[in-house]
């Protein structure tokens, strides 16, 4: 009995000592997170970039992107995105800028201490090739880059996704939301219209009641006052562009002038101008002009901003959405804009032919379908006129700030508001995901 047992002692540590030899452990790879990102986007340009609040890393992704998702073989544009990195087990906010991007943290990154990724709208800021293709600068293709986009970065965070954007990259939200409504968890809106037509009567309609009867009246003065002075007006408006070096080739003073002041109501209401602040009869052209600025902002139709701005005219006025110009409280003060028209903004030699059906389609999917979307509007801005308005079977919250404006956030809202948005979000995403109160 000793001799066997002695005999299987043997044969055991052989198979040990044999196995030690035989078995070879591969060696383990350890990728940093840039790593992981360049082995996702092999083509892409990855580059570090300061991380701030409560990111821990950041990155400036230049994605070769198709200029047309249906057809490859068309060719590429420079693509910018901004990460920003916290943790991998934390959610994901998705920024779908309306126009070009620049890093910054965004109220609902703030509110989750999630991670955080910005899209520049494709054919803005940097983003924009130097001869714009305008037959890709379509809502469908831009969507298509964000959900191929998503899809990739998926497979690094696997918690939940929530959509985010302001005004325009509001409206991307909910076309993204009705193309691809299972990407993300939660969207997120803000200050969204969706709009009726190349002139959407709507804005009119609140312009003429929104506030009271004194401080409309007091708008319509104040635009007759420029007018009356506008010679006045006209020469600081010269002396401002020389200033800061501002050239009127596009658009000249005069015309310049005469649109900021058909402009004014529409920016008075949708930026909360204040009442007391409009400018009264002896006031100063300067003065006049200064106010004028604050409100409107004359370098709106210098040759830069008109410059950067084709691709916006060109979506609102094909796909979007815009609105119209009130000429009658000063029809008879007209000198140089007797048709306004945003069409006259936009680029020449392209067809612009309105597609009147996509936005209403996004409109009925969100009014009828679109669950788990907050929406955040100031009253008095003047793009809610356009708001959607969900049926009550949708699972939705819809919050209005008394008295506010297109700058309308979360963190504008009371205390007991504020709540109820938390306790929304918390509900739709679950207990897995931190609520931090601003």
């Amino acid at each position: 009995m000793k001799f066997y047992k002695t005999l299987i002692l043997f044969f055991v540590v052989s198979f040990l000592v044999v196995g030690c030899r035989v078995v070879k452990l591969e060696p383990i790879e350890i990728l940093t997170f840039q790593q992981k990102l360049e082995n996702l986007f092999p083509n892409a340009e990855i580059t570090k970039i300061e991380a701030k609040d409560h990111f821990t890393k950041a990155f400036q992704l230049i994605i070769n992107e198709p200029l047309d998702h249906n057809d490859i073989s068309v060719g590429t544009f420079k693509h910018y995105v901004y990460l920003s990195h916290v943790d991998i087990q934390k959610p994901t906010v998705l920024v779908t800028e309306g126009y070009s991007a620049y890093p910054r943290t965004y109220e609902l990154s703030k509110i989750l201490k999630g991670n955080q990724v910005q899209v520049e709208y494709r054919f803005y800021g940097k983003s924009r090739p130097d001869s714009i293709p305008w037959k890709y600068l379509k809502n469908d293709q831009a969507v298509e880059d964000y959900h191929q986009l998503v899809t990739k970065l998926k497979t690094l965070y696997k918690s939940k996704w929530i959509s985010t954007g302001i005004s325009k990259g509001g409206e991307t939200v909910l076309i993204y939301k009705f193309k691809y409504p299972y990407d993300v968890a939660v969207a997120v809106p803000y200050v969204t219209p969706l709009i009726n037509g190349q002139e959407d009567i709507r804005t009119q309609e609140h312009i003429n009641k929104i506030g009271s009867d004194e401080c409309r009246n007091k708008i319509t003065q104040f635009q007759r006052l420029i007018l009356k002075n506008r010679d006045s007006v006209l020469n600081e408006i010269l002396k401002y562009a020389t200033e800061n070096k501002m050239s009127f080739t596009k658009v000249s003073p005069e015309e310049a002038l005469e649109y900021a002041v058909l402009e004014f109501p529409f920016s008075f209401w949708q930026w909360g101008g204040k009442c007391d602040e409009i400018t009264v009869e002896n006031a100063s052209a300067k003065e006049q002009f200064n106010y004028l600025n604050k409100i409107v902002g004359i370098d709106f139709y210098n040759d830069k901003t008109y410059y950067d701005l084709l691709p916006s005219y060109y979506q609102h006025l094909t796909e979007l959405g815009f609105y119209g110009f009130d000429i009658t409280p000063v029809k008879d003060l007209i000198k140089e804009v007797y048709e306004p028209t945003n069409l006259r903004f936009a680029p020449k030699n392209v067809d612009l032919d309105f597609n009147s059906t996509y936005i209403k389609k996004v409109r009925d999917y969100v009014e009828n379908q679109g669950n788990k979307i907050l929406y955040i509007y100031g009253e008095y801005d003047t793009w809610g006129a356009c708001a959607p308005n969900p049926k009550p079977h949708v699972n939705f919250l819809k919050m209005v700030l008394k008295g506010g404006s297109h700058k309308t956030r979360i963190k504008d809202f009371s205390t007991k508001d504020k709540q109820l948005i938390y306790d929304k979000l918390q509900n739709w995403l679950g207990y897995s995901v931190t609520i931090y109160p601003l």
